[in-house]
């Protein structure tokens, strides 16, 4: 016999079925196609896109941010504060040249310094699976407060949670930072231009390459380690008036995480509304970067970094930025790989070393998972 309570449940069960029936949704496939979260749901390309668009934000309603960047931009009176979060759940924990501890702090570093603001303060969030080695914990924690050190913030407020052995993958990682913008900054997607130089800081992949050596049946013999860096103070020598008195006309700054270069121009090229060319031959991909990706059939352009950006700038200015970064221990590789342009708006468009054209376009996710 039916109870009331399993008669209750039931209804309640299918009334949580319509409110989120992916059928009624009008976003295009794999969302529909999903009913599921699958590991390109963070990857940060199309799928990640998605979900926010066509979940997220209609289920936050009018509590939801109206621009959607890796940073938001609060102003407090006269103050400009920048605050930003993210969360860490790299595999394996440990890779050549860092681990999840470093990328933690210096990813959210970062994701400040991308609106041109100097970091202050992060939060420290672990979730650990029951069974973890306290030694290793103990190395982690100890690497974040190495990298906040360096980095010059402070790690001022934090929470730990436990979850049963098997549901996690020993220590995930999330941190939230806050910054602040200095007077005269105004670096975001809308502000980029056709005309506009595209400029990278180093060779690109090495953060991607550097964890896939070290995972299993994975091993290929690279030497490469991670690039992971704080990068706050490149972006203030970008940024540094010098004897014009002006800061140099800097639009737009991404960090290319997960999706790599490929998704940092496409989500520009989105919020901007402009196109974008680029250079194959042009772009600073290592020898040992582009050996491995091509026995992994990767794209380096879509291999995951965390001590690169790419920055947008005024075609006046371009040559005193890049100056600027190649004079930086962060930005020794710094080179020009494209221009935005009007055509083809929305779009990025790679000229190929024979001369030939291709669109290099928003990833689905990501070629492989937890790379941060």
């Amino acid at each position: 016999m039916t109870t009331v309570t399993e008669t209750a449940r039931t209804a309640e069960a299918a009334r949580t079925a319509e409110a989120v029936d992916p059928a009624a949704w009008s976003c295009p496939a794999p969302l529909r196609d999903s009913p599921t979260i699958v590991m390109g749901h963070g990857g940060g390309g199309a799928m990640s896109a998605e979900l926010v668009e066509h979940l997220f934000l209609p289920a936050f309603g009018e509590a939801a941010a109206t621009e959607l960047d890796d940073c938001a931009v609060l102003a407090v009176g006269s103050v400009r504060l920048a605050f930003s979060t993210d969360s860490y759940v790299v595999r394996p924990l440990f890779f050549p040249g860092g681990s999840i501890g470093e990328l933690a702090v210096n990813g959210t570093v970062n994701d400040l310094a991308m609106s041109g603001a100097r970091p202050l303060c992060l939060s420290t969030a672990f979730i650990l699976e029951e069974g973890t080695p306290l030694a290793e914990l103990a190395r982690i924690a100890t690497a974040m407060g190495t990298a906040a050190r360096q980095a010059g913030v402070r790690l001022a407020t934090g929470d730990t949670k436990v979850v049963d052995a098997g549901h996690g993958h020993g220590v995930f990682v999330n941190t939230a930072g806050i910054g602040l913008i200095p007077d005269g900054v105004d670096i975001r997607p809308a502000r980029v231009r056709p005309g506009d130089a595209v400029l990278v800081s180093g060779d690109l992949g090495v953060h991607g390459v550097a964890v896939l050596s070290c995972r299993e049946g994975l091993e290929f013999g690279t030497a490469l380690e991670s690039d992971t860096a704080p990068l706050h103070g490149l972006v203030a020598a970008m940024l540094d008036r010098g004897s014009s008195g002006r800061h140099p006309d800097v639009h737009a700054l991404r960090d290319p995480t997960r999706g790599g270069l490929a998704a940092s121009l496409n989500e520009i090229a989105r919020a901007a509304g402009v196109g974008i060319d680029i250079v194959e031959r042009s772009v600073p991909v290592p020898e040992a970067v582009a050996d491995a990706c091509g026995i992994l059939g990767l794209d380096p352009l879509y291999v995951a970094n965390e001590g690169k950006l790419v920055a947008f700038v005024a075609p006046d200015d371009a040559d005193r930025v890049l100056a600027a970064m190649r004079n930086h221990p962060n930005g020794r590789g710094a080179a020009l790989v494209g221009t935005v342009v009007e055509d083809h708006p929305a779009m990025v468009v790679a000229r190929t070393a024979f001369g030939a054209t291709r669109v290099v376009d928003l990833p689905l996710g990501e070629q492989l998972p937890r790379i941060c």
